[in-house]
């Protein structure tokens, strides 16, 4: 697998098109801090990680009124063209109603807490 971040969000789009609960994935640092950042940003309700054979995050699904509350999960920077932002070109996604997820030299956050801390960085996924 080339692209381990664009599967794991493609797990999660197909988990929610199906109506499922939750959703498991193989681990890795990464995804398991872009799950959690998920969940503090309320678009997922929980994760937790899970020893198996291997390592899994196990993701559990946020729904409302039985409507998913991810509309749209997409993978911005990709292993072929990677897409790097100062902050001063962060835009607010779907009018501020949706985030954007960066990785920065300070980790993992969203394009709201970039511009705060006046950081840029490689922009990972969309979420709406």
């Amino acid at each position: 697998m080339t692209d381990p971040v664009a599967d794991l969000l493609t797990r999660i789009r197909n988990a929610l098109m199906r109506k499922k609960t939750s959703v498991s994935v193989p681990y890795s640092k990464l995804k398991h801090e872009l799950v959690k950042l998920l969940v503090k940003e309320g678009f997922l309700s929980d994760v937790k990680k899970v020893k198996k054979d291997f390592d899994e995050l196990d993701i559990t699904l946020k729904y409302f009124k039985d409507e998913p509350v991810i509309k749209e999960l997409t993978r911005e920077s990709k292993p072929g063209l990677r897409k790097y932002i100062s902050y001063k070109d962060i835009k607010p996604h779907k009018g501020g109603l949706g985030l954007k997820v960066l990785t920065t030299s300070k980790g993992l956050m969203t394009d709201k807490d970039a511009i705060k801390e006046e950081i840029g960085g490689e922009v990972i996924c969309r979420v709406f």
